[in-house]
């Protein structure tokens, strides 16, 4: 039997994503010269929120692209034998550009290490930096996030839940745990 235990809720979110705006905007002493990269699924629907944030912040539109990494796993062949495979969208020039990666749950850190992999593919940015909304330990890579929302004391065999509400109808984290 699982039990669920509820870690963030709306209102939760959006203290997060604004946090995480500001963070942003005070480390780049403003928001020149930067852009936000989701990793789908979730990680763009939060992308999406923060440009948002940080336009309704400084007033100044930050490129959002989204992108897929599936092809990029070093374990793709583990999680199926055919991964869903979906069209990433930059629509700008990631050349010389500080990008921030964003997802939603960082883990072992093979999805951020196949995310910068799959960026390469799309020019050579400045500087990488790294924004989640839960980070849940257990480094298999020696990864971290730059912008973190909340660290969560988890088991392995412990599954972080994400949902957003573009995505699965509501804003919610919760942790689902063997009882």
């Amino acid at each position: 039997m699982k039990k669920k235990k509820t870690i963030l809720n709306d209102q939760d979110f959006k203290r997060i994503i604004t946090r995480i705006a500001y963070e942003i905007i005070e480390v780049h002493k403003g928001v020149q010269n930067l852009g936000l990269i989701g990793i789908q699924t979730r990680g763009d629907f939060l992308a999406k929120r923060l440009a948002d944030q940080i336009m309704a912040i400084e007033n100044i539109i930050v490129p959002v692209g989204s992108m897929d990494i599936n092809m990029y796993r070093d374990d793709w062949t583990k999680i199926s034998h055919q991964p869903t495979v979906r069209p990433s969208n930059i629509p700008f020039s990631v050349d010389d550009k500080k990008i921030i990666l964003v997802d939603d749950v960082l883990y072992t850190g093979r999805t951020i290490r196949a995310a910068m992999d799959a960026l390469m593919d799309f020019g050579r940015p400045s500087r990488i930096e790294l924004a989640i909304l839960v980070d849940r330990g257990h480094r298999e890579l020696p990864i971290q996030a730059d912008y973190k929302g909340i660290f969560v004391d988890t088991e392995p065999e412990d599954m972080i839940h994400v949902h957003v509400t573009e995505h699965d109808n509501d804003d919610i984290v919760y942790k689902e745990i063997e009882k």
